[in-house]
């Protein structure tokens, strides 16, 4: 299976000139071909192939008077620009006929300059030493080893996000470390008052990073409001609340890292409730504290380490009664309201705390056997009607009467 790496890599100056001018380029292929694209599109056109769109805006640009700067980077990364583009509208066919699965793909979009930039290099464009990575009419960038490459790298991807903060991001071939193998599975009930709740009773709170510091945002965002875009006070404001924005999003990442590394450790399977987050978003009340949280990042981080190490990781229809029914005997109370933390059965009489009971039936509801029941809860035979000979077991007033 193929893996991403990341490292962080300090570029100097003049080398951060090299790398806008290389963006600059990959961003204006990108742009120059897909606005043809969609210009044949409206005239009726066929799109072109890969090839043809190459010869068109790589070899004949360089040509021309106003695209001569395209000579002054390396070939490879607008070559993998173009791929990129053919990739996007292959996927977006796919889709559009149906036989691509999951979410509908939507067309490519014309790249911008102050979005996050990236140009990416296949072999022969770049080198790898000790301290350095060496790009092809870049020069040899200084980097931090965090871990050691597993195998050697296909590609390479240099990334500048809007904090100006720098990164290489290598496609490696990995083994899947399988895990030994353990009975135990766990259920899991994503909230917003408490991230997570395990069937076993434990409470996992996330550290909110936007909740916490949601006042520095808005006096950030106010400072920035006042400054004329295109000024360098602007610039400077601006990539203050970036580094702001990364830094919320790497203690979110870090939490969400840590925690399924753990969870994926301990338990053979594990089984989340299938959430839907797009939706929830469109509430204005909750949507800043569901995105505060990474309920989507989490799940998918879950996936791809239950691949990696050899776990399973399920997920269950959203629709399943997780929260109305009693873990103990099976019975269906009703839906109740987010302020009703804690109830009462009242078919069994059985106490509950809503997250708890919530992630013991998506445990089950996952296909585990095990239940409540059958590790001393109380249980409780199913509520049928009974024959009018069975209805009491001592004789009423009036059958005595009867019968005498």
């Amino acid at each position: 299976m193929k893996a991403r790496y990341r490292y962080r890599v300090y570029p100097t100056n003049s080398q951060k000139v090299a790398l806008s001018q290389l963006f600059g380029c990959v961003r204006v292929v990108w742009n120059d071909a897909l606005a043809f694209c969609v210009d044949s599109y409206k005239k009726g056109i066929a799109k072109l192939g890969n090839s043809e769109l190459q010869k068109i805006f790589i070899t004949a640009a360089k040509k021309k008077e106003e695209r001569h700067w395209l000579k002054d980077v390396s070939n490879i990364p607008l070559q993998q620009s173009l791929n990129d583009l053919e990739k996007a509208y292959s996927n977006f066919f796919s889709s559009c006929k149906g036989n691509r699965k999951g979410k509908p793909v939507k067309p490519p979009k014309f790249k911008k300059r102050k979005a996050r930039q990236s140009a990416r290099f296949r072999k022969g464009g770049f080198k790898i030493y000790p301290h350095f990575v060496s790009l092809a009419k870049i020069g040899k960038l200084k980097i931090v080893w965090s871990r050691k490459l597993p195998s050697e790298a296909s590609s390479v991807t240099v990334i500048k996000d809007a904090a100006d903060r720098y990164f290489v991001s290598f496609v490696v071939e990995v083994q899947p470390d399988i895990l030994p193998l353990t009975p135990n599975t766990v259920g899991i009930d994503l909230g917003i008052a408490t991230f997570a709740t395990l069937d076993s009773g434990e409470k996992i709170h996330a550290p909110k990073p936007l909740k916490k510091r949601i006042q520095r945002l808005r006096k950030l965002s106010k400072k920035l409001s006042k400054k004329t875009a295109g000024s360098n006070r602007y610039e400077r404001t601006r990539k203050i609340r970036a580094k702001f924005y990364a830094k919320l999003k790497d203690t979110r990442t870090d939490f969400l890292h840590k925690l399924s590394t753990r969870l994926i450790r301990e338990n053979q399977t594990i089984v989340l409730e299938d959430l839907n987050v797009s939706g929830l978003v469109k509430n204005r009340k909750l949507s800043r504290a569901i995105t505060d949280l990474g309920w989507r990042q989490f799940r998918a981080y879950l996936e791809a380490k239950a691949e990696k190490f050899g776990r399973e990781c399920r997920v269950i229809n959203r629709w399943e009664p997780t929260t109305q029914r009693c873990s103990y005997c099976g019975g269906i109370g009703g839906k109740k309201d987010l302020s009703v933390r804690e109830w009462q059965c009242l078919f069994c009489n059985a106490f509950h705390d809503r997250d708890i009971n919530a992630a013991a039936n998506i445990k089950v509801a996952g296909g585990h056997p095990e239940t409540r029941n059958g590790r001393g809860g109380k249980c409780k035979t199913s509520v049928k009607e009974a024959a009018s000979s069975e209805t009491s077991t001592y004789p009423t007033p009036r059958q005595l009467d009867l019968y005498g």
